[in-house]
């Protein structure tokens, strides 16, 4: 990199509110975030465009980027009676085309039930009171830690808190009692917001990693996050 690698850049793709670009923030990254949708509560630099089209034009001025395309297409939620027929975009294909093309680290981001050749992160190996998986695929390897195991919890959030009962799924999965905001590690989002975003811890473990990476202290070769 020219620039200093105290800060490099993070190009977030599909961006949300900003959950993922908050660990990667913690982590040590300048991050500047792009989606479709207009993100008020998104707390770095903001661009309301099309990612594919932003990507392809300013991928390469960045030092990693993140992707986290639409998971509705991919998640069992999909398979409920009144979702069942409804038409979801399909787009980690050309998203990992996208991010191979750009010559840069990259990570995309999806649920557990996504084909991403990568390996399944929970946020109870992070240690944090929460239930709530997530795959991920990268350039690079990243190894995580095993999830510990846990009963898996159907939950309503009712103001900011969680009511459960045995079975995976749900809004957040989070722990009975839990106030979801603690247990994300996120204050500044909507509660509809955290339904769609990702706790920053996740972010902040693979994006300490990507330091590494960049800075030389992990062999700069390609890589798949493996289970």
């Amino acid at each position: 990199m020219n620039r200093s690698v105290e800060r490099p850049r993070l190009l977030d793709l599909f961006c949300g509110a900003g959950g993922a670009a908050m660990g990667y923030y913690r982590a040590g990254f300048d991050v500047v975030g792009v989606d479709i949708d207009p993100q008020p509560h998104y707390p770095f630099e903001f661009h309301q465009t099309d990612a594919f089209e932003y990507g392809a034009a300013h991928g390469k001025e960045f030092d990693v980027i993140h992707a986290s395309p639409p998971c509705q297409g991919y998640s069992r939620m999909r398979h409920l009676p009144w979702l069942r027929d409804r038409n979801y975009p399909m787009l980690i294909d050309p998203v990992r085309e996208l991010l191979i093309s750009s010559g840069k680290t990259w990570v995309i981001e999806n649920v557990s039930d996504s084909p991403l050749q990568g390996a399944v992160l929970c946020g109870m190996a992070l240690g944090l009171s929460l239930i709530r998986h997530r795959r991920f695929e990268s350039s690079h390897l990243i190894l995580f830690p095993p999830c510990p195991g846990h009963p898996v919890i159907n939950k309503t959030i009712i103001k900011g808190r969680t009511m459960g009962h045995a079975r995976e799924g749900g809004v957040m999965g989070v722990l009975k009692g839990f106030d979801a905001r603690s247990a994300m590690g996120i204050d500044w989002m909507s509660l509809r917001e955290m339904r769609q975003a990702i706790p920053p811890a996740y972010t902040e473990f693979i994006g300490k990693r990507l330091k590494q990476v960049l800075v030389g202290e992990v062999r700069n070769e390609t890589y798949l996050i493996f289970s």
